[in-house]
């Protein structure tokens, strides 16, 4: 399987340390940038109607060869070892994350192009990220009545 990159994360965390250990933990703000071939108004076209989203995203800076099935969770004070598939380390086979994150809002730019803003996002400034339409849709998180869903 491969896939596509259609846009990275610009926040305030420069470097892994100190992102909250969680998505929606801290009110944080980031910006959704799409790379030139994704950055069509019409591939947002009723995305407004959501209040959150799901990224699906790389922890880029943690891409290995090789990987253990234990590791030492910061929670736990670093001294007990732990399945990794029962932690949230980013320290696996498949480097993808997940966030839950609330959409604040969309703006087009003539410098950047279609922006998304969020709040709630626990990732590093320039993460890539990847979702596709039809992805969009199916993992969007919903508050109104599927009746009255744009989508519905």
């Amino acid at each position: 399987m491969q896939i596509k990159q259609i846009a990275y994360i610009r926040s305030d965390f420069v470097e892994k340390f100190g992102i909250p250990r969680q998505s929606n933990l801290a009110d944080t703000r980031a910006e959704i940038h799409f790379l030139p071939e994704y950055q069509n108004a019409d591939a947002l076209r009723e995305i407004e109607a959501y209040d959150y989203l799901w990224l699906i995203w790389e922890f880029s800076e943690v891409v290995r060869e090789n990987w253990s099935p234990t590791v030492r969770p910061p929670r736990l004070g670093g001294n007990k070892r732990c399945g990794v598939f029962a932690t949230r380390s980013p320290f696996r086979p498949n480097p993808i994350g997940l966030s839950c994150v609330r959409l604040l809002g969309i703006e087009k730019s003539p410098e950047k192009g279609m922006v998304v803003e969020v709040e709630g996002a626990d990732l590093m400034d320039g993460t890539r990220y990847w979702i596709s339409s039809h992805i969009c849709r199916m993992w969007t998180v919903c508050r109104m009545p599927e009746a009255d869903s744009p989508t519905g």
